[in-house]
């Protein structure tokens, strides 16, 4: 392998590691510093939380106003049970399943675009039982 892979490797499995960890602790300060300044963000959720058309939320001011807002609205079935990532060295890819030996989890997929060890796009897709929850009002709570 080269060095050029091992330094993307890293990165991918760093990101992979230290979002969920700042998911897990609410820790507003750790996740931002995993972004480049310029990074966007798309969800549903922007729309629920935010009250807007659009999905997407641009550079980290903006990205800090929106998780700072998802960190205090997270539901019990926020969890964060997942087996693994996928990645092709500028991409890392995993799911949090529905299922889980726990009970059922928000079933969401996360998709990272990771320029210079940092992360430039992240794109988040929901599931049915994820996509219920901002229906029935419980992501909002």
């Amino acid at each position: 392998m080269s060095r050029r892979h091992d330094d993307a490797t890293g990165a991918i499995e760093h990101i992979f590691q230290a979002w969920d960890e700042a998911l897990g602790a609410k820790d507003l300060d750790a996740a931002m510093a995993l972004y480049h300044v310029d990074a966007t963000l798309e969800s549903p959720l922007i729309c629920h939380l935010l009250g807007v058309e659009e999905g997407v939320v641009r550079g980290r001011d903006a990205l800090r106003r929106f998780v700072e807002r998802v960190f205090a609205h997270q539901p019990p079935q926020r969890r964060r049970f997942r087996a693994g990532f996928l990645s092709d060295g500028a991409r890392v890819t995993w799911e949090y399943p529905r299922q889980t030996t726990d009970g059922d989890q928000m079933d969401i997929v996360e998709v990272m675009e990771v320029r210079d060890g940092l992360i430039q796009h992240h794109r988040v897709y929901w599931g049915w039982f994820s996509v219920n929850m901002i229906k029935s009002g419980e992501h909002s709570r």
